[in-house]
């Protein structure tokens, strides 16, 4: 039986992997603590992965901070390393196969996959990625095992041009090119990017690549200073009280078409509306705590017909895209870390990721 109670058909540890490995286990709110805990041990149709990096996300950071989910719970969804075993069955991978792994996948079948709302189907929401407990992405430990329809719709090779940490983007890229295309960005159009983290600055970089102007807005100058690098057309600080003279300046007095929102705080809403133009379109994108209240004003909506839109996770048809973008180095992922750390160093990894400071971006975890 595995440590997340269910049964195993035709399980198997191959003599090459260890019988216990080190992993970050969330054991209530706001603590995680390293530990000796199992190896998964994989069934007909899995595939274990031995984790070379894992990006820490901020929904990572949201669980383990407000203790949203149950403990124990091994986090980390943002996953790359090697193929150390196949169960029966497995044909589309090998041994030493360099690979990234979602940690959700959609039937493909159901009322919203066939309108590509992928991320509501009642299969994408079981976890099918894992290092034991009850499966939570899993990549804050050295093996992580991949459930068969994982293993078989849900993983992406690797380049062997491409590190593991440049692959740990593949699903956060996926899913700003999922938030990106919600919020129809168009060539022409000026969008406002509010929050330039990690999320923040691929938002930036993919709406510039479907010709937009681009605008960003960030309180640390780090962070303006790194989006105008990598191709911002101007960044602001918001707290100067210059941003909305700026935008109308740049738009003949009319506001953004489009406002990105990668700051996950109730009050950005209420100024994204007010710098979006009539008939602009807000997209919520850091807004998923499931506790948070927002009030806006009506007649931003009601009389101005403002769009608010909001966009969770990825899109399962678009992988090969995120894939394409990060391996030909059309968005230059790697500029983006700033940080690496070892697994044994995770409590000082996540306080730099939940709490920013100077110039740290992304955080990568090497276990």
């Amino acid at each position: 039986m595995s440590q997340s109670g269910t049964i195993l058909e035709a399980s198997f540890m191959p003599p090459s992997v260890p019988p216990t490995m080190r992993a970050a286990v969330y054991r209530g709110k706001g603590s995680v603590v390293v530990e000796t805990v199992p190896v998964p041990v994989i069934s007909d149709g899995e595939v274990l992965i031995r984790v070379a990096a894992c990006g820490i996300c901020g929904t990572d950071i949201k669980k383990i901070e407000h203790g949203f989910v149950a403990a124990p719970q091994i986090f980390g969804h943002e996953v790359s390393g090697t193929v150390v075993a196949v169960g029966a069955g497995v044909t589309k991978w090998k041994l030493g196969d360099r690979v990234m792994s979602f940690h959700h996948v959609p039937c493909g079948a159901c009322f919203y996959c066939a309108r590509r709302l992928y991320s509501q189907c009642p299969g994408y929401k079981k976890v099918g990625l894992t290092a034991g407990f009850d499966p939570n992405g899993g990549g804050f430990a050295q093996y992580v095992r991949a459930m068969p329809w994982v293993a078989e719709r849900g993983m992406v090779a690797v380049a062997d041009d491409v590190s593991f940490d440049e692959a740990t983007f593949i699903e956060p890229v996926n899913t700003c090119i999922k938030a990106v295309e919600k919020a129809r960005v168009e060539a022409g159009e000026t969008v406002l990017v509010m929050g330039l983290g990690p999320i923040g600055l691929l938002l930036m970089m993919l709406s510039k690549l479907r010709g937009a102007t681009v605008i960003g807005s960030d309180p640390m100058p780090e962070r303006r200073a790194k989006s105008e690098s990598l191709g911002a057309d101007a960044a602001l600080n918001p707290r100067d009280g210059l941003l909305a003279d700026e935008i109308r300046a740049r738009t003949g007095g009319r506001g953004a078409d489009v406002v990105l929102v990668a700051v996950p705080i109730p009050s950005a809403l209420t100024d994204a509306l007010a710098l979006a133009r009539p008939g602009g379109r807000v997209l919520l994108f850091a807004q998923n705590d499931p506790q948070m209240k927002i009030e806006f004003p009506a007649a931003a909506v009601g009389v101005e017909e403002k769009e608010i839109l909001g966009s969770y996770s990825a899109a399962v048809d678009r992988q090969e895209e995120a894939a394409r973008l990060i391996f030909s180095r059309q968005l230059p992922v790697r500029d983006l870390i700033s940080h690496r750390f070892s697994l044994e160093d995770m409590a000082r990894a996540l306080q730099l990721a939940a709490r920013p400071v100077g110039d740290s971006l992304k955080v990568v975890m090497h276990p």
